[in-house]
């Protein structure tokens, strides 16, 4: 009995109908999950939509009962007034220098200590990275007092300099995170380098960080989030209103007889959204980090 040829037209047809209902298949599987994630997407969503519907409302909206969460008119002179109640721009440039050089002092000094961690043998290495790792329980409340008499004694309480300086030498987390990743690079290539007369400091430049974007990005977002948000340490050692940054700005606006709730909010929108696109344009390279330091090491 011959079997029925089939013309490449009718293959390419049956190929792509199962192609199809194969694809179908795995996604009605993974629907449970597509499900719970939008959930769970939709409880971290609505608070940062109530937020931005408050900053666009009227006093007499925020508080309304039933809440309103569409104002009639978007009352976009919330912004305007919430930017010119307090140096808003003078505050944002302050931030912007704190984050910028806490960013870059967190990037070099994590990963040249994560380094020497991972890549250099040397006696009493993982005595040293325990040790490392158990200040990560020391919260900052408990060393604070010390430093600002250290600050103090030395003459840089009133300057951003106890809030910048610190971060050129090492955070437990981020080294540990930076360890984790430097140690699932082949050694094969610090090898490769070191035969062609590389010294260390060379393989760390020019090979261990190049192979570590995603890993680096993670670390600058993070730092970026913990420095725009910080607000105990401005609060600690900025005396000066002319070196505030935006966290204490919107602290002023909080300690007035009758705080505007639309003019905070609307500050709160204009604070969150840097974060929300730093993230947006380094989230490839957060979720690889993510991803490759949970897997490797």
């Amino acid at each position: 009995m011959k079997m029925p040829v089939l013309s490449n037209r009718e293959t390419d047809n049956a190929v792509s109908s199962i192609s199809n209902r194969l694809n179908l298949q795995k996604f009605l599987s993974k629907m449970p999950v597509y499900l719970f994630l939008f959930v769970f997407a939709f409880v971290f969503i609505v608070p940062f939509f109530w937020l931005l519907s408050g900053s666009l409302k009227t006093s007499s909206e925020v508080f309304a009962d039933p809440p309103i969460w569409i104002p009639e008119t978007l009352n976009w002179a919330n912004y305007k007034e919430a930017f010119t109640s307090f140096p808003f721009f003078l505050y944002f440039k302050n931030t912007i220098i704190i984050v910028f050089f806490t960013c870059v002092g967190a990037v070099f000094s994590n990963s040249l200590i994560a380094y020497g961690f991972s890549r250099i043998e040397w006696k009493g290495r993982d005595a040293v990275f325990i040790i490392v790792l158990a200040t990560l329980m020391l919260p900052f409340q408990v060393i604070m007092v010390p430093l600002f008499l250290l600050f103090k004694e030395i003459n840089w309480v009133g300057t951003f300099l106890p809030l910048i300086v610190p971060h050129f030498f090492g955070n437990p987390f981020f080294i540990f995170l930076l360890r984790q990743f430097f140690m699932g690079i082949p050694k094969e290539l610090a090898e490769s380098a070191r035969m062609d007369g590389a010294n260390e400091l060379m393989i760390y430049w020019k090979v261990i960080l190049p192979l570590s974007k995603p890993v680096l990005a993670t670390v600058v977002i993070f730092q970026f989030i913990e420095a725009w948000r910080d607000f105990l340490g401005p609060l600690i050692f900025l005396n000066d209103n002319k070196l505030y940054t935006l966290s204490l700005g919107v602290q002023q606006i909080m300690s007035q007889n009758d705080p505007r709730w639309t003019l905070l909010m609307a500050v709160g929108v204009a604070m969150t959204l840097p974060i929300i696109i730093i993230f947006f344009f380094l989230q490839r390279y957060f979720i690889e980090g993510i991803t490759f330091t949970g897997s490797k090491g």
